[in-house]
């Protein structure tokens, strides 16, 4: 599990750095950089957690639904604001970042679905872990 939560935050991390040289390409740049800075602090989270994880004291299951939570939370913070930063979508969420820019129904609740979504899956995912550590 630690190499994979290393990978993945790696992973983030590059995305978040390809989406901050892409920033000025997108329809709404506000938004592009929202998504940047998600990749660029939820990357490092997840090695961050990765190097805490010999310290987690769940069983494999609470242990894969941990990480499935915040590895989840994570990606779909920044494909959320990535979405929303090149279809100029967020207007429920993020009216400040959105600006004047408007996006499709569908493409509004797609950007919805994945920012509703995303705290309750890290707050669930954060209270396993910490259980998990002070075991």
């Amino acid at each position: 599990m630690q190499t994979l939560l290393f990978a993945l935050g790696l992973i983030l991390f590059v995305l978040g750095l390809v989406t901050g040289v892409a920033i000025p390409a997108m329809k709404n740049p506000r938004m592009g950089l929202a998504s940047h800075l998600q990749g660029m602090t939820n990357g490092p989270l997840l090695v961050v957690i990765g190097l805490l994880w010999p310290h987690v004291t769940l069983s494999h299951a609470w242990q894969v639904v941990s990480a499935a939570l915040l590895v989840y939370g994570a990606y779909a913070n920044w494909l959320a604001t990535q979405l929303a930063a090149l279809w100029g979508a967020g207007r429920k969420f993020a009216p400040l970042a959105t600006g004047e820019h408007v996006a499709s129904a569908a493409r509004e609740r797609l950007v919805n679905l994945l920012l509703v979504s995303l705290a309750p899956a890290m707050i669930a995912g954060s209270i396993i872990l910490v259980v998990g550590v002070v075991r």
